[in-house]
C-alpha cells in the first residue's frame, strides 16, 4: 500500500464510518478498486478506525467529559446509569473479539460477504424506518435508553464485525426498532464504540503488531489523517440525519452497492 492509496482509503473509511454504509465494506470494496492486496494483518483498518473513534471524542468532548465527571463523583447517577449501560453494550462485541477474532479477519478478504452483508444492512435500514414509526407506548427510560434495549443494541455492534454490514447502521437500526427514541440512539451508537476500538489497537500496540505489519509507517499515518479529518465532517452530519432523515435512502444505497458487488464477482 503506498501513500496515496492510504489517503484515499483513510478518506473512505472517515466518510463512511458514521453513515450507515458500512467502513469496513466500503474499504474492502476501495481496497479492490485501487488494487491493494489484501494483507495478513488488520492494522491498517485498525488505525483508521481509531481515527474516526478520535473524531467522536472531538465531537462529544462535552458528554464525555460530562460523565467522567459525573462518574468520579462515586455515586449512582445519570452518568454512571449511562456508562454502564454501554459497558453492557460492550458485552456482545467482547466475546466476539475473543473467540471469533480469526473467522472476522478472514471474512475481510472476501467480497461476497461485503455484497451479501451490505444487502443486510439495506434491509435493516429499511426495516427500521418502517418499524419505528409503529412502535407504540415507547417509555421514557432513563437517559433515554433502557438495560435491555443497550443489550440488545449490543448484540448488533457485535454482528457488525463483519465487513459490509455497517456498525453505525445495525445499531442505530436495532435501536429504533427496540422503540429508543432518535435523539438518544445516535449519541449512545458512536460513544458505545470508543473503548472497544481502542482497546484493539493497545492490544495490537503490546502485541507488537504494529510492528509486524506490512504496511509502512506514512501509509498509516496518512491514513489516520484522512480518517480523522473526514470523520469530524461525518459524525456531525450523521447526527443530524438520525434525528430528521429517512434511512431508507441510505438502505436504497446499499442495497445497490450490495447488487453491484454480487453482479462483479459474477
Amino acid at each position: 500500500m503506498d501513500w496515496l492509496q492510504a489517503l484515499l482509503l483513510g478518506l473512505v473509511q472517515g466518510l463512511t464510518e458514521f453513515l450507515p454504509v458500512s467502513s469496513s465494506g466500503h474499504l474492502a470494496i476501495g481496497k479492490a478498486l485501487l488494487g491493494v492486496e489484501p494483507s495478513e494483518d488488520l492494522i491498517f483498518e485498525v488505525t483508521v478506525h481509531a481515527a474516526t473513534v478520535l473524531a467522536t471524542i472531538v465531537v462529544f468532548r462535552k458528554q464525555i467529559w460530562q460523565l467522567l465527571c459525573g462518574l468520579f463523583k462515586f455515586k449512582y447517577n445519570d452518568e454512571t446509569d449511562y456508562i454502564a449501560k454501554i459497558c453492557l453494550s460492550m458485552i456482545p462485541v467482547l466475546i466476539v473479539g475473543v473467540f471469533f477474532k480469526d473467522s472476522v479477519e478472514a471474512a475481510f478478504g472476501s467480497l461476497l460477504v461485503v455484497g451479501i452483508a451490505l444487502l443486510v444492512t439495506a434491509l435493516l435500514l429499511v426495516l427500521s424506518d418502517y418499524l419505528s414509526s409503529r412502535v407504540k407506548g415507547v417509555k421514557d427510560y432513563r437517559n433515554g435508553i433502557s438495560f435491555w434495549q443497550a443489550f440488545v443494541v449490543g448484540i448488533g455492534q457485535a454482528l457488525a464485525v463483519i465487513p459490509g454490514l455497517s456498525r453505525s447502521g445495525t445499531t442505530i437500526s436495532t435501536g429504533l426498532i427496540c422503540g429508543v427514541k432518535r435523539e438518544s440512539m445516535a449519541q449512545f451508537s458512536f460513544l458505545m464504540v470508543l473503548v472497544p476500538i481502542l482497546g484493539e489497537m493497545f492490544l495490537d500496540v503490546v502485541g507488537g503488531d504494529f510492528a509486524a505489519s506490512s504496511v509502512g509507517v506514512l501509509p498509516l499515518l496518512l491514513g489516520f489523517a484522512a480518517a480523522f479529518v473526514s470523520g469530524l465532517f461525518a459524525c456531525k452530519v450523521m447526527i443530524a440525519l438520525v434525528r430528521k432523515a429517512k434511512l431508507k435512502w441510505f438502505g436504497l444505497y446499499c442495497a445497490v452497492v450490495g447488487l453491484l458487488v454480487l453482479l462483479f464477482l459474477a
